[in-house]
C-alpha cells in the first residue's frame, strides 16, 4: 500500500479571515511529483505555504509525515536580490536546519555545497554577488540551496518563471532526479505544456479544488472551464465560508472530479 506524505482532510487556509483555497482533501503519496495549476489568485501558492507551515488552517487540518524534511523554494518576487550576498552565501543557507544559525561549517559542508553548484551548472560563481545574477542563474543557485538540504518534501513555487528554455529544461532535470529518488516533490507552474509532459499527477485549484489526478484527465478542456468559471466567480472581497458537509472527503482525490457547483459564499 503506498504510503501518504500529506493528508488534507477539509482544508482550508487564508489571510486575514479571508480564504484562499477551500475544503481541500485527499493525500499526496510519498515519493511521488505533483504539479499545482490554476489561475493567478486560485490559491496555490497559498497551499504551498500551508504545507511548508507558514500558515496555519483556518479550519479542517493535513498531516504531514513526521519523518519527512522539508525543503521550501519561494517565487523569485519573494527574494531580496539586493541583500548583500554571494552565490555560496545562499546556497550554505540550505545547511542551517542542520548547522544552525550560529554552527560552524565543516569541509564536508563545503564540498556539498560545491557539489550541489556543479549540478545545477554554477562552477566557478561561488563568490558571485547574488544581485549580479540573471534571473537563471538565480534560480540555478536556489536549486542548489535546495539540494544541500536533502529534503525528503520538496515545494516549489513557480520555479520557472523568467528564465531561459535551458535553463528549465536543467530544472526540469533535477525535478525528475528527485523523483527517481523517491523524495516527495510539489511544483506551482503555470506551463500547461511543461505539466503534461513532465508532471504524473496534477491538483487543479480555483480556490477550491477542482480535479486533482493523473495529470491527463485532469487537464481535460471540462475542467479546465470549470476552474475558469470558478475563478470568474470569485470575489477578492468573499467572507468567510462554512465547510461543505455534504461532500464525501474521505477517499484520496478522485471525488473532486465530480464538483459540478460554483462556489458560494455563506
Amino acid at each position: 500500500m503506498t504510503q501518504a506524505c500529506l493528508t488534507f482532510r477539509d482544508l482550508t487556509l487564508g489571510y486575514d479571515s479571508h480564504p484562499a483555497v477551500h475544503h481541500l482533501s485527499g493525500t499526496v503519496a510519498r515519493g511521488s511529483l505533483t504539479a499545482i495549476i490554476g489561475a493567478n489568485g486560485s490559491g496555490k501558492s497559498t497551499l504551498l505555504k500551508g504545507i511548508a507551515g507558514m500558515l496555519a488552517p483556518m479550519s479542517g487540518e493535513f498531516e504531514r509525515d513526521p519523518s519527512a524534511r522539508v525543503a521550501y523554494l519561494p517565487q523569485q518576487s519573494e527574494i531580496d536580490r539586493g541583500f548583500p550576498a554571494r552565490v555560496v552565501d545562499l546556497v550554505s543557507l540550505g545547511l542551517w536546519p542542520k548547522r544552525g544559525l550560529l554552527g560552524r561549517f565543516t569541509g564536508e559542508d563545503r564540498a556539498t555545497v560545491a557539489r550541489a553548484l556543479s549540478a545545477v551548472g554554477l562552477e566557478g560563481f561561488e563568490n558571485r554577488p547574488i544581485d549580479t545574477l540573471s534571473g537563471g542563474q538565480l534560480q540555478r543557485a536556489l536549486f542548489a540551496r535546495v539540494l544541500v538540504q536533502d529534503a525528503e518534501l520538496i515545494l516549489l513555487d513557480e520555479p520557472f518563471n523568467a528564465i531561459d528554455a535551458r535553463t528549465v529544461a536543467d530544472l526540469v532535470a533535477l525535478i525528475r532526479r528527485w523523483h527517481g529518488e523517491k523524495r516527495t516533490v510539489i511544483v506551482v507552474s503555470h506551463d500547461m505544456e511543461l505539466v503534461r509532459e513532465h508532471f504524473p499527477q496534477t491538483l487543479l485549484l480555483a480556490r477550491q479544488p477542482v480535479a486533482w489526478g493523473a495529470t491527463a484527465d485532469v487537464l481535460r478542456p471540462e475542467n479546465l472551464l470549470k476552474a475558469r468559471r470558478f475563478t470568474e466567480a470569485w470575489s477578492e472581497d468573499a467572507p468567510w465560508c462554512e465547510p461543505e458537509h455534504d461532500h464525501d472527503h474521505a477517499h484520496g482525490h478522485d471525488h473532486h472530479h465530480d464538483h459540478d457547483h460554483g462556489p458560494r459564499a455563506a
